[in-house]
C-alpha cells in the first residue's frame, strides 16, 4: 500500500437489483436510474476487501454525482491512495466512477482508518 496504488471494479445494475434496492430501503422508484448509494456500495466494497481491504474503517466520504446512470449501464468504480498518514493510521483516497466510455458519474473523496499503514 503507497501512494498511488489503485483498484478497481466494473459492475452494472439490473432492474431486479434496482428492485431489491428500493425493497429494502422502502423507497419508490422514481427515478428509472440507478439509485446514488447503489454506485457509492461500489467505494464500499472496493475499501473493504480490496485497497485498503479488510479491516479498513470509513471516516469521512464525499461523493459528488455529475451524471444519472441508466440500469444494465456497466460502471467502473477506481479508488486511488493519495495520501497516507502512518502516524495516524490514516489513509485519503480519491474514488470516481465512470461509464463505459469513461465520463465521469461520480467523483469525491474518503478518509479510512487503518492499523497497518506502512511509513
Amino acid at each position: 500500500m503507497q501512494v498511488g496504488s489503485r483498484a478497481s471494479v466494473t459492475r452494472s445494475f439490473s432492474q431486479d437489483d434496482i428492485a431489491a434496492f428500493h425493497g429494502l430501503a422502502a423507497a419508490e422508484d422514481s427515478t428509472g436510474s440507478v439509485p446514488e448509494p447503489l454506485i457509492g456500495s461500489l467505494f464500499s466494497y472496493l475499501l473493504g476487501v480490496e485497497l485498503p481491504g479488510f479491516g479498513t474503517n470509513y471516516l469521512k466520504q464525499e461523493m459528488r454525482f455529475h451524471e444519472q446512470v441508466r440500469i444494465g449501464e456497466p460502471l467502473t468504480a477506481t479508488v486511488e491512495i493519495t495520501r497516507m498518514r502512518p502516524e495516524k493510521h490514516l489513509v485519503d483516497l480519491a474514488t470516481n466512477c465512470t461509464d463505459a466510455e469513461g465520463k465521469v458519474i461520480c467523483s469525491g473523496r474518503a478518509l479510512v482508518l487503518v492499523r497497518d499503514v506502512g511509513a
